[in-house]
């Protein structure tokens, strides 16, 4: 089975497709918590233990426990573990670098901490995507479109008649042979999101941006998913993390995942109704 083929399964056993970005601030976890002796690794695993159910994937950022330094690789370590291997991991590193040094990380993202997928940054070209192409199983989430403001200042600048963006697109599309190639690409981009599913109509999207950021949840399913409405993985950190700051985040942290996960099932279940129509 092809990561690609893994990720849709697991989207249509849990009938979801929310990943939640554990992108945990030290200084915004409840203040109950910083009495623990792990206040970083119990908050985790109190979010880990409320969503388990309602998620597709969970998408630690290596910035948030590279920061805290030594603890941190730990504390990631602990978490990637206590994420049921029935959903998929991302490791949001967005690594890049000449090939051996990419091999370096490949080695720390999949044989040491365990990731079954991982953010790579492909504008160095391919000698810094391979490394990570070698681990076939593995998923590996190229940056196309990001949801930053700041993606207009390259991504969107023309090669020729050609966005840069989708450069990437199509290189991401001929490197694909193993079926375990991803692209991230924002909510906040629904016209170039639509354009890049046409693109690659059976590669898993990684979808940010969708909440705070002005991504509209809808729109991201519509154009980001494929033509079953799968495969489209969209991403919330911020507005699930902290919900609330009292000692009822994780019931509240639960609350708005299965809010999303909920309004998820209700667009996929109209675009199943829509296809079904069509096939009459």
């Amino acid at each position: 089975m092809s990561f690609t083929e893994r990720f849709r399964s697991v989207q249509e056993a849990t009938r979801s497709l929310l990943c939640v970005g554990l992108d945990v601030d030290a200084s915004k976890i409840p203040a109950h918590l910083k009495h623990d002796p792990e206040p970083v690794l119990a908050f985790n695993r109190a979010i880990i233990d409320a969503t388990k159910d309602l998620v597709c994937a969970y998408k630690p950022n290596l910035a948030f426990y590279e920061a805290m330094g030594e603890s941190g690789w730990r504390i990631l370590r602990e978490t990637v573990r206590m994420i049921p291997k029935s959903v998929i991991t991302i490791g949001d590193a967005k690594r890049g670098d000449i090939g051996n040094t990419a091999a370096q990380y490949a080695r720390a993202l999949f044989d040491d901490l365990g990731f079954d997928s991982v953010t790579v940054n492909p504008y160095m070209g391919f000698d810094s995507v391979d490394p990570f192409l070698k681990y076939p199983e593995k998923g590996v989430f190229l940056l196309a479109l990001t949801s930053n403001p700041g993606s207009r200042d390259f991504q969107r600048q023309k090669v020729g008649r050609t966005p840069l963006y989708e450069k990437v697109v199509r290189a991401a599309k001929k490197w694909n042979t193993s079926a375990n190639i991803g692209l991230v690409v924002g909510a906040t981009h629904p016209r170039e999101l639509k354009r890049i599913r046409s693109l690659v109509p059976g590669m898993p999207l990684l979808i940010p941006g969708v909440g705070s950021q002005g991504g509209d949840l809808e729109q991201s399913i519509r154009y980001g998913g494929d033509k079953e409405g799968m495969l489209a993985v969209i991403n919330a950190s911020r507005s699930i993390l902290y919900a609330s700051s009292g000692a009822d985040f994780a019931a509240a942290a639960r609350t708005e995942a299965m809010r999303m996960r909920d309004a998820m099932r209700a667009v996929m279940d109209e675009l199943a109704t829509s296809k079904r129509r069509v096939r009459r």
